[in-house]
């Protein structure tokens, strides 16, 4: 659009309400109009529990849940977009891949995943060893049941192109994790409360994609990086309507029990009698799994997913979310006046942590699985730099000075860069809040407050602009 022409702006403005407004009115599949694929998903869930006082110092929680996938009429609904589609090439006949077995199969985009019902027991338990809770030991373990994103349900229903065609495993269940977690909470004669939880949690049914179009890697490059790679003999085959053949991808979100986390966190605060608060608090994760999915279209999933070797095994690594390290503390102090009538808050906030994983992927399709960002580098050393071929003659040093400052890079050298396996660097942040309560008695039992407040996020960088800032990736 050619902003500096303001009435080109306008007209391009009313092209495009114009077109919207033409394509809506053929939304019922008429050549050109926008396509309504209509996903009806629901998932219904029972609970029961009880508590049992077993002393007065020990009390357990058990308790379960049920829950049942529910997807309606959704099938009837892909039937009928296929049958209504226009523009797409719905090909039910293409033989695609059994990832375990290399097995021929076909995707029907009118079956649904597996609805039957999910059984999530637990128990957990807290023990005041004093009676007085100044120490108490809590935990539990159980099953878990998540709701799975519907969006990747409306992707089967829609997604039945040839050339994009996407679905979820008939035998995909709900995400399920085992969580088992233990805390211990001490109050010592001075006031400090101090709080430490370690926590596992291990996937039963976690969520992996898969490009069932794609066998086992027959092939391999040559040298140092001699990673397997696809040749055309490995890809299913789909034939178009007018005799063209194409490579048959076929996305398909399926399960996977091998994502785990650690996490553990150490807490301690204080609240004095002069109206003030402190906290300081640790946790440490160690966060694995075989997808860690930003994508809400099933193929981008799969595309986005940095891999090595055969792309459709489910290989535990690190996952790209969550800080390894992370520091937070609060700091408070409040003031009544005016016969406490007015009081005033005064809290800051500071956080010093180190996540934000990434990894290094080469830009291009160098193993022929179709996707042009998921290929893992290999990191040279400085003898196999120096045996390569440059298109510049400055580019070798280039890259030997690039990965030589970079800790994560030098440190690997000779290997394939993991997964997510670097980490950006350390990262701060102060925040700053004010509030303002001013206390009403609008009877002799009942008193209404007004409270004012002002955040002032990453107030450091306000002071220094040195201060605050982030590393991120692109």
């Amino acid at each position: 659009m050619d902003i500096a022409d303001f009435n080109a702006a306008d007209y391009d403005f009313a092209g495009a309400q114009a077109t919207f407004n033409s394509r809506n009115s053929l939304a019922d599949g008429v050549d050109n109009g926008w396509l309504l694929a209509e996903t009806n998903v629901g998932q219904l869930a029972f609970y029961a529990q009880d508590e049992w006082n077993v002393s007065e110092k020990l009390k357990l929680t058990y308790g379960v849940r049920f829950d049942k996938p529910l997807f309606f009429d959704t099938a009837d609904n892909a039937q009928e977009f296929i049958d209504t589609e226009n523009g797409e090439i719905y090909l039910p006949d293409v033989e695609y891949l059994d990832p375990n077995t290399g097995e021929p199969l076909l995707i029907d985009s009118t079956r649904m995943p597996n609805n039957d019902w999910l059984v999530s027991p637990r128990v957990g338990f807290n023990y005041d060893a004093n009676g007085d809770s100044s120490f108490q030991l809590r935990g539990g373990t159980g099953l878990f049941t998540g709701r799975f994103p519907f969006v990747w349900v409306g992707n089967q229903v829609s997604g039945v192109d040839a050339f994009f065609y996407q679905a979820v495993d008939p035998d995909f269940k709900f995400p399920q994790v085992w969580r088992t977690n233990l805390g211990l909470d001490r109050k010592l004669e001075n006031g400090i409360i101090l709080t430490a939880d370690l926590s596992y949690t291990k996937d039963v049914n976690g969520i992996h994609v898969q490009n069932w179009g794609l066998n086992k890697p027959t092939s391999q490059l040559q040298g140092v990086d001699n990673r397997a790679i696809y040749g055309d003999g490995d890809h299913a085959k789909a034939t178009l309507p007018w005799g063209e053949v194409i490579n048959g991808n076929a996305f398909v979100m399926t399960n996977s029990n091998k994502g785990r986390i650690w996490n553990a966190s150490l807490k301690a605060q204080k609240t004095f009698a002069n109206g003030i608060y402190s906290m300081l608090a640790y946790s440490y994760l160690d966060a694995r799994d075989v997808n860690s999915i930003e994508a809400e279209i099933t193929g981008d999933a799969f595309n986005g997913n940095p891999a090595l070797g055969n792309v459709n095994n489910d290989v535990l690594s690190h996952s790209k979310y969550g800080d390894k390290h992370r520091f937070i503390g609060v700091a408070s102090k409040k003031w009544d006046y005016g016969n406490d009538k007015w009081s005033t808050t005064i809290s800051t906030f500071f956080e010093y942590a180190q996540g934000a994983r990434f990894n290094y992927t080469y830009g291009g399709d160098i193993n022929g699985d179709g996707s042009g960002i998921n290929d893992l580098i290999y990191i040279p050393t400085s003898s196999e730099i120096g045996q390569m071929q440059f298109a510049g003659t400055g580019d070798a040093a280039a890259l030997e000075s690039y990965i030589a400052q970079d800790d994560y890079l030098n440190d690997n050298r000779g290997q394939y860069a993991e997964r997510y396996g670097a980490l950006a660097p350390w990262r701060g942040k102060w925040d700053v809040k004010f509030m303002q309560d001013y206390r009403i008695k609008v009877s002799e039992d009942k008193t209404n407050t007004i409270q004012f407040s002002l955040d002032i996020l990453n107030f450091g960088n306000l002071l220094n602009s040195d201060w605050g800032n982030y590393t991120t990736t692109k």
